[in-house]
């Protein structure tokens, strides 16, 4: 019966699976097609006015009648110009340009630029356009055979050179945006993955530490053993659910180190002396999970002594925006036989490491490890958005 409904439940999760994937890359195969409709249409609507304004508004504003080779050679021209612009975007950027070949680039671009020219030169000598546009602009007077205008050459050199520029600005513009995203994704992936990889090694740190300050308890007080443990199921389901989470509620995170804090007072004697401020309640505002933590468990960890009075101070508190955790603690080594004395402080580097990662420039933090006094002292100001 549990084997059936086991089969059941995973065929209903890969269906379910199925669904949420053929939905999602629907939803990426239609925003692909979007934006690829929009692009194609930005073509067309600049292409168009790029024709209309250079190869039909001048012609059609002087309202002569100009023969048909004339209109054949605007189309040829701006055919051309098209051409040369996909061509140019599409190949010769890409395999010369991208390639650091930019010489190769400038010369092909050249022989275009000469080629454009002597096509439409070649296509003047074989219509004799220079003829049939005198007779459209004087036919009152008798055609004589002149040099050839080479301005106007010159005029239709800058307008190839335009098209073969606005293609490499555009071929440009696009390649650095897509290197962007591509830099922006790479970072992103790294952040998160270097981000579970520290969370990962804070959560057994202090289920590990935790562990041990039971065990100690279950040999002076079952029933207090007990209510840690309880305690400790609380706190795991926090640990479980909430750092699965890029932020958690600042409310929840209070309760968790409240939770650490009293599961820390059960072990300890009368020696060590507390100086616990937390507030009450705090307001819902969003933070990363057990950012706190490292820095309180630090001060059991290494302020408290079987021998010596000891003292440890937490205070935290939020004004406005801000949000300030200071601790104190006298400082005693570990024994080396236990869990507390092999660790290296892996949770505080980590936690540094969260603190750049999570809220670069929004957060400062001082160490100071006094020797002279024998007080560590943590301070940190954290700027929730």
């Amino acid at each position: 019966m549990k084997s059936a409904c086991w089969q059941i439940f995973l065929v209903n999760t890969q269906n379910f699976v199925l669904v949420y994937r053929n939905n999602s890359y629907y939803n990426i195969m239609q925003g692909i097609s979007i934006k690829k409709n929009i692009s194609i249409l930005t073509h067309l609507l600049g292409w168009a006015i790029f024709g209309s304004l250079l190869f039909l508004l001048i012609p059609l504003s002087t309202r002569l009648d100009f023969p048909s080779e004339f209109w054949t050679k605007q189309i040829m021209m701006f055919a051309i110009l098209v051409a040369a612009f996909y061509f140019n975007y599409f190949y010769l950027i890409p395999k010369t340009l991208f390639k650091n070949k930019v010489g190769l680039f400038l010369i092909l671009n050249l022989i275009g630029g000469i080629a454009y020219i002597g096509l439409i030169i070649l296509f003047d000598n074989l219509v004799n356009m220079q003829q049939l546009m005198h007779e459209v602009f004087r036919p009152d007077t008798a055609y004589i055979k002149r040099p050839r205008n080479l301005t106007f050459d010159f005029y239709n050199v800058l307008i190839f050179y335009m098209a073969v520029g606005v293609s490499t600005s555009v071929a440009t513009v696009q390649k650095w945006q897509q290197d962007e995203e591509v830099r922006f994704e790479l970072e992103k992936a790294k952040t998160n993955s270097e981000l579970s990889y520290l969370k990962a090694q804070i959560n057994p740190h202090f289920f590990f530490n935790t562990l041990n300050n039971i065990y100690a308890l279950t040999n002076l007080d079952v029933e207090q053993a007990k209510t840690a443990l309880l305690k400790l199921s609380r706190m795991m389901r926090y640990v479980l659910y909430e750092t699965e989470k890029n932020l958690t509620l600042l409310n929840k995170e209070l309760e968790f180190i409240k939770d650490f804090v009293e599961l820390m007072k059960m072990r300890l004697s009368s020696k060590v002396k507390l100086d616990i401020q937390l507030p009450e309640n705090l307001d819902d505002s969003n933070i990363a999970p057990m950012l706190f933590l490292p820095f309180i468990e630090n001060c059991f960890k290494h302020g408290i002594s079987s021998q010596n009075e000891s003292h440890i101070a937490i205070y935290l508190q939020k004004e406005g925006n801000e949000v300030t955790l200071i601790t104190r603690n006298n400082i005693f080594k570990a024994t080396e036989n236990t869990p507390e004395g092999q660790s290296s402080g892996i949770g505080l580097a980590n936690t540094k490491r969260r603190l750049e990662l999570l809220y670069p420039e929004r957060h400062f933090l001082k160490i100071e490890d006094k020797t002279d006094s024998n007080e560590f002292i943590v301070k940190l100001k954290l700027r929730l958005k």
